[in-house]
């Protein structure tokens, strides 16, 4: 296999990875059932990879996929016009629209996220990140800090809001520029 057809296949699938789950919930706000949204998003991934050669390089991917995602629900709907449960194509753009725009809120929210954590001195976000590992036991973790375990959860509590308070200070910051 070529080079640049290698790269092209690693680029698609790590782009495509990264936002699955995004796509995945985009679709699924605006189809009736879980095997719906599998079944579009199957065709969703076909699309994206057969025009993934008209994808910019510096372009966003998940809007890119998203507008694709938009008109694979459209031709789904009108498919299945008969079924007297589905969306009309209004109702399902304006959601798909605000679906989008609430998408780009939420990613917003996570890179401040990721900066106020940035902000927390290094010991704390050490044991954040290992009181919020998979499978992890929290008594255990708690235990490892000094602290007892319902101090712990009161720490925790206390950094969850911490980071709280500084993602809304930081929208409002940049909602007053």
């Amino acid at each position: 296999m070529p080079v640049k057809t290698v790269n092209r296949h690693e680029k698609f699938l790590r782009l495509f990875t990264a936002n699955e789950p995004a796509i995945r919930a985009f679709v699924r706000r605006l189809v009736p059932s879980q095997a719906d949204t599998d079944d579009i998003l199957q065709e969703i991934a076909i699309v994206l990879w057969n025009k993934f050669d008209e994808f910019r390089v510096d372009g966003d991917f998940r809007t890119w996929a998203y507008g694709i995602a938009r008109f694979k629900v459209l031709s789904w709907i009108r498919n299945r016009k008969r079924d007297r449960l589905m969306l009309a194509n209004d109702v399902v753009e304006m959601i798909a629209t605000e679906s989008h725009r609430a998408d780009e809120a939420l990613q917003r929210q996570r890179e401040l996220l990721e900066f106020c954590f940035d902000k927390i001195p290094p010991r704390d976000r050490e044991l954040l990140m290992r009181a919020y590992q998979p499978d992890v036991i929290i008594q255990e973790v708690a235990l490892s800090s000094g602290r007892t375990i319902a101090g712990f959860y009161q720490w925790l509590y206390r950094m969850r809001q911490i980071l709280q308070e500084c993602v809304h200070h930081e929208l409002a910051r940049e909602a007053s520029s």
